[in-house]
């Protein structure tokens, strides 16, 4: 198809569109029913983000079992407070994130909760692909390349809401389970399987960055990586009552942090 004229390049631009059949754009709220607010269907090789609001609960799910989502989470206000997986795994003494953990920040205040979700098959020790290492594996890690690596596209995800790449700390990643063996090494458990799912609670105004790429350790040769759905919904943030306030000490002083936080703010 020749693009040597502007309709030729308008038909070649408009036959780009059909490439990518899995992907389902986000639906304006007002269209979306059954008390949506956000949907969308993120490609092998894709990402998203969203501004949320505190409260709002935001389900992942695997559609054919080869997903595997990393997650980084900002403080939507004051995004120099974000995800700090170091923290979130030494204050909370666990290691494997699942339902009932809390996402905590480097204000030692909790961004978001895991209300549903197994333990068995979330990493929170290896992070997401570099360029490199997917430049050496598959042959391009490039963010538009047909490999892209994990790193790249947070990095365009980030760039929506005026943070750059050195605003990206490690990552969580759900649906590709790693445990650390006796002796200290990971082992890579796989998939979860298809239609498994994650429901992460905003506990705070929050930037959500995903993207959807193969797990470093996955020892398959090819670039493999399913779609993933996302739907988000408006909820009830944590409050006195609820489980995860007494679930242990530890998190009981995460959350109070962020109510004081947000009451300051006449967000609570």
């Amino acid at each position: 198809m020749s693009t040597a004229t502007t309709a030729g390049a308008r038909e070649h631009a408009r036959a780009q569109g059909t490439t990518v059949v899995e992907c389902m754009p986000t639906v304006p709220a007002d269209r979306l029913g059954d008390g949506l607010i956000w949907a969308e269907t993120v490609p092998g090789g894709g990402y998203a983000s969203r501004r949320l609001a505190r409260g709002v609960t935001l389900r992942l799910t695997d559609l054919y079992g080869d997903a595997c989502v990393s997650v980084l989470l900002f403080n939507a206000d004051e995004p120099w407070e974000r995800l700090n997986v170091a923290d979130t795994v030494k204050v909370l003494w666990q290691a494997y994130i699942g339902e009932g953990h809390l996402l905590l920040s480097d204000q030692g205040r909790a961004l978001a909760s895991v209300t549903a979700g197994a333990p068995g098959r979330s990493d929170a020790f290896c992070g997401t692909s570099t360029r490199k290492a997917n430049t050496d594996r598959y042959g391009d890690g490039s963010p538009h390349g047909p490999t892209p690596a994990g790193r790249e596209l947070f990095t365009l995800a980030a760039a929506k809401h005026g943070l750059t790449r050195r605003d990206l700390p490690p990552s969580i990643s759900f649906f590709q389970g790693v445990r650390v063996d006796d002796d200290g090494r990971f082992r890579w458990l796989g998939s979860a399987g298809a239609g498994a799912g994650v429901e992460l609670r905003a506990e705070m105004p929050l930037i959500v960055l995903l993207v959807n790429v193969p797990h470093p350790l996955d020892p398959r040769p090819a670039y493999t990586s399913s779609a993933v759905q996302l739907r988000a919904w408006k909820s009830s943030p944590a409050a006195p009552g609820d489980p995860l306030w007494s679930r242990s000490p530890e998190g009981e002083r995460a959350l109070l942090n962020t109510a004081d936080y947000l009451t300051a703010r006449g967000i609570g």
